[in-house]
């Protein structure tokens, strides 16, 4: 009997209030729209979805300018486009470059996080990433009110989105002082100098980054990649967005594309940087992937465009001598999809006046049995799933290149020019 009065007073204490584990936190039931730079203001699919997806006409969407060194001249910008598209846009002053205010002190105003909580998205405007997470997070890391709200709003099924900074956001690793992209294919990425915590809305399994077509970036995100054991990868190039559904459905919208990054099978050996066996793909605008499935589904415009790869287009050696160049790795890649030929190649080098300017990099994309492509019925436009790609250091000869003059070589070098 006393046993079983004692059990009794026990479980009546647990159930009291006693500490217990705490459930997880449910899945968020919203949306990103994760642009990647450059987002004109006629650029009304990007526009129309975000403001869609926070409810349509009327929707309250907070603004924050916190990566701006002109938040009040970039909210009212973007305020001013948001409204133009329907929506009912509002500024949360939360920044570290914003005058005449303490941005920590405003990131815990109840008032300020009840605004986002009750809103139906959030949009996030360019510039300094590192910004926008000093703001939000308190000195010891912890949430601000306000982030904390920017989750409790995007659980219950509001839109979080952002172009450039507020694109590199989204991961829980983000870019933060970088090398440019050879230099850190040289020498690698350090934490706390070129990556940093992010606010990680897509989830702590997906790597995203910006910029990526038009400056080369996607080769940077392999060294981040493999530094932080980051298995996928997402690139977002300018004037473009990725649209992810709550069931990890990403659908690529705008301008261009992006670039899938799967290093679930690489292999690396020590020394300069050199990879194995990673996957990329393209997906153009209207493509959509799966990240729970890893299902690709083509646009519509290619849905009867899967290529034959008895009739192919392209029938000499693919080469490209900047693979670093701008969408140079996309024409490579959808040349190669597209051709006879079992493989692509392409080089990066630097200056002669650069550091290490005898290391340099092969990148050799070749068709694997899964890879696939599909080619617009409305344009040229490609769409390239699952081709391989291996990564190889190179030494660089110096002199690069000679001047050839009636038929005689004269040793007048690049570095002796000056030129870059």
């Amino acid at each position: 009997m006393f046993k079983f009065l004692y059990r009794a007073a026990f479980l009546l204490i647990m159930a009291a209030g006693a500490p217990v584990q705490a459930a997880r936190p449910a899945a968020p039931q919203g949306s990103l729209v994760i642009a990647g730079g450059a987002l004109r203001a006629d650029n009304a699919v990007v526009w129309e979805r975000i403001v869609r997806l926070a409810g349509g006409k009327a929707a309250r969407i907070a603004v924050f300018a916190s990566a701006s060194s002109s938040p009040e001249q970039a909210a009212r910008y973007n305020m001013d486009l948001l409204q133009r598209y329907g929506a009912d846009a509002f500024f949360i002053p939360v920044a570290v470059k914003l005058a005449g205010t303490d941005y920590l002190a405003a990131a815990d105003d109840p008032v300020l996080a009840a605004s986002v909580r009750q809103a139906g998205g959030a949009y996030f405007a360019g510039g300094d990433q590192g910004r926008i997470t000093r703001a939000l997070r308190r000195p010891d890391g912890s949430n601000s009110l306000v982030l904390d709200a920017l989750w409790d709003m995007y659980r219950r099924g509001g839109v979080i989105a952002g172009s450039s900074a507020g694109a590199a956001i989204m991961s829980s690793t983000m870019f933060a002082a970088p090398k440019n992209v050879l230099s850190i294919l040289k020498q690698g990425v350090a934490d706390g100098h070129e990556i940093a915590p992010g606010l990680g809305f897509i989830g702590a399994d997906v790597f995203v980054d910006q910029h990526l077509l038009v400056r080369g970036r996607f080769a940077r995100m392999l060294p981040a990649m493999l530094k932080k054991g980051y298995k996928l990868g997402l690139g977002i190039d300018e004037n473009t967005a990725m649209v992810v559904g709550p069931n990890r459905d990403v659908e690529v919208i705008g301008y261009k594309g992006a670039l899938l990054i799967d290093l679930a099978s690489v292999t690396t050996e020590p020394g300069a940087f050199n990879l194995a066996n990673a996957k990329v793909s393209y997906l153009d605008s209207g493509d959509r992937f799966n990240i729970a499935s890893g299902v690709f589904t083509p646009a519509p415009d290619k849905a009867d465009g899967k290529l034959d790869p008895a009739r192919p287009h392209y029938r000499e050696p693919l080469f490209n001598a900047d693979i670093l160049g701008n969408s140079a790795v996309v024409d490579l890649m959808g040349k190669l999809i597209d051709s006879d030929q079992p493989e692509a190649i392409g080089l990066t080098l630097g200056s002669p006046r650069s550091d290490q300017p005898d290391l340099g990099f092969e990148f050799r994309f070749s068709r694997a049995r899964d890879s696939v492509g599909y080619l617009s019925a409305s344009s040229e436009a490609y769409s390239v799933y699952n081709v391989r790609l291996d990564i190889r250091p190179i030494r660089i000869r110096l002199p690069l290149y000679e001047y050839k003059r009636e038929g005689r070589q004269e040793n007048n070098t690049l570095a002796r020019q000056g030129g870059d």
